[in-house]
């Protein structure tokens, strides 16, 4: 096994769940080598959640800056050579932009999985395996030496954002987030349905709390969920109030999210917050919460068969089934069971 190198660089733009994803990395490359510069290339919005990831430089590039955002990124990164780069995104883009490191080694996907010109911006493949996206992850690190042997994600939380959450969440009482949107609207619940689910919540004496970005879509399916609760007056309403480090410290406090297959559910999962995600369009197996995918459930392989005609089994890794009325596979009553199940777990 090679040693690990001194220096590598890390091109993984997007998005929220998929960098979540790739913290694990970086703690396996620190454990294995303590004094390895990690340069990571990430968007906007990515880095503001792992801001102070220690031991990690962050080069931001937002996708929104056109050929200046390049330029920026070309002037950054001039002068500088790295032992690795972990091309660890597929699309177009980021492949393009990975020209523009110089590093030794160039290590991607195996052929299986690569597309949209990753082969020729590479030197190196990862060994096939892992079919969820973290342990596919992992093998960037076993090409370097160092065995992701254990998970481990450590995010770094400050503590005004802890001083915010337990103002919002006081007490010991059992939480559950809800946090009812996919920047893929396809991939979206129907808010009566996470009304629903509240509601059940809120009769076993829990908190309920929506959560959520200042977007339209995020406020206008929050007040649907409100609008379809009897109890709406009982639920804690964050839609637009905080930030990404704030609804990290949330999920530090809360017990179950829920959600559909979103950067929110890895957020939450990371932080140690029990997930039933959503899954229809995407599979459960592949980009469910990672450390526990028992209380998700996972209707990919019906989605497969009924939009597509074809086994799930046949679909390339990471193809999503996203049609109208997806979501629909999922039903109420299986949530609140999962919802259910997953309370007497915990003792709640």
């Amino acid at each position: 096994m090679p040693s690990p190198p001194a220096s590598v660089c890390i091109l993984r733009l997007s998005a929220l769940g998929d960098a979540t994803h790739v913290v694990p990395v970086v703690r396996t490359l620190q454990r294995h080598s303590p004094d390895i510069a990690i340069t990571w290339i990430i968007g906007k919005a990515e880095a503001a959640m792992l801001k102070g990831l220690e031991g990690v430089e962050f080069v931001v590039y937002d996708k929104k800056s056109g050929w200046a955002g390049i330029k920026q990124l070309r002037a950054t990164l001039a002068g500088q050579r790295f032992d690795a780069l972990l091309q660890m995104q597929l699309a177009f883009r980021a492949n393009a932009l990975s020209t523009l490191v110089r590093a030794d080694r160039r290590i991607g996907y195996d052929a299986a999985r690569s597309k949209e010109g990753h082969g020729l911006v590479i030197n190196e493949r990862i060994t096939p395996g892992g079919h969820h996206v973290l342990d596919a992850f992992g093998q960037f690190a076993e090409a370097l030496g160092c065995p992701q042997d254990r998970v481990e994600w450590r995010l770094p939380v400050p503590d005004e954002a802890h001083d915010w959450a337990s103002t919002q969440l006081p007490g010991e009482t059992p939480t559950l987030l809800v946090s009812p949107c996919s920047s893929h609207r396809l991939r979206n619940w129907r808010a009566e349905r996470y009304a629903a689910v509240a509601s059940q919540a809120l009769l076993r004496g829990w908190r309920a709390v929506l959560c959520g970005g200042p977007s339209a879509l995020e406020r206008a399916v929050g007040d649907a969920i409100l609008a379809a609760m009897p109890g709406r007056d009982r639920v804690l309403d964050l839609i637009g109030k905080d930030t990404f480090k704030r609804f990290l410290a949330l999920c530090g406090r809360a017990s179950i999210l829920l959600g559909p297959d979103s950067g929110p559910v890895h957020m939450a999962n990371a932080m140690g917050c029990r997930v039933i995600a959503l899954h229809a369009c995407t599979d459960a197996e592949r980009s469910g919460p990672y450390s526990d995918r028992r209380w998700s459930p996972n209707r990919y392989a019906e989605a497969a068969e009924r939009f597509l005609r074809k086994p799930a089994t046949a679909l390339p890794w990471g193809k999503r089934v996203e049609f109208e009325g997806v979501m629909d596979l999922i039903g109420i009553d299986e949530v609140i069971e999962r919802f259910e199940a997953c309370a007497a777990d915990l003792g709640r």
